[in-house]
């Protein structure tokens, strides 16, 4: 069953480290592809200078809406992100999934991306997730609690510990510590060799 409502209420950096270990499940095309959350990025409100609320302004609302929703947009104008909204109606704030290790249709996930049947790290990095996954700008503002794109809770323990650190690919706000990962997971999309691990194992 897709996580509910009410697990999405709340600020984006609780979400944001809960949400690793869950699963994201795409069903489209005949096809269901899935893969275990892994790394995460929090983007806050006005405050947070990086976050979509801070330097756009009234052009992305969704972020403002009822947390559950996916929030997809093209960065840079090169590839697509996928988010879930957080918190309450009216709060901004939202979760970047930035990695996945895969779990269900790994060869469907190879072929959308252009990777060898073989492949593992297909959806490590947010552009590669969102191609290995099907997903496109027509998804934005899905209900993540029910349809063609849910996430799921942890099949199995988390395990490993949560990295912290700045969130990558960004240039504004970029020493915040919003970054979150499983340590030691090897489908993990950036270098972590200079941030910190906190926590206890999940």
């Amino acid at each position: 069953m897709p996580l509910p409502r009410a697990f999405y209420l709340r600020r984006p950096t609780a979400l944001a480290r809960d949400l690793l270990g869950c699963v994201v499940v795409s069903r489209r095309g005949g096809a269901e592809t899935a893969g275990r959350i892994v790394e995460t990025e929090a983007y806050l409100g006005p405050e947070d200078g990086a976050s979509h609320a801070a330097f756009r302004p009234g052009s992305h609302a969704l972020i403002y809406g009822d947390g559950g929703h996916a929030y997809v947009f093209m960065a840079y104008g090169v590839h697509l992100c996928l988010n879930a909204v957080a918190g309450a109606a009216g709060t901004p704030g939202c979760v970047l999934i930035r990695a996945l290790e895969p779990l269900r249709g790994v060869a469907v996930m190879a072929r959308r991306r252009g990777a060898a049947p073989g492949a593992v790290r297909v959806a490590s990095g947010p552009g590669n997730l969102t191609r290995a996954l099907g997903v496109t700008l027509r998804d934005n503002g899905l209900d993540l609690t029910r349809g063609p794109l849910t996430i799921e809770p942890p099949g199995a323990p988390r395990g490993g510990r949560i990295g912290v650190g700045p969130r990558i690919g960004i240039t504004r706000a970029v020493q915040r510590p919003l970054r979150f990962w499983i340590v030691g997971n090897p489908f993990v999309s950036g270098s972590t060799s200079r941030r910190r691990a906190s926590g206890t194992p999940g």
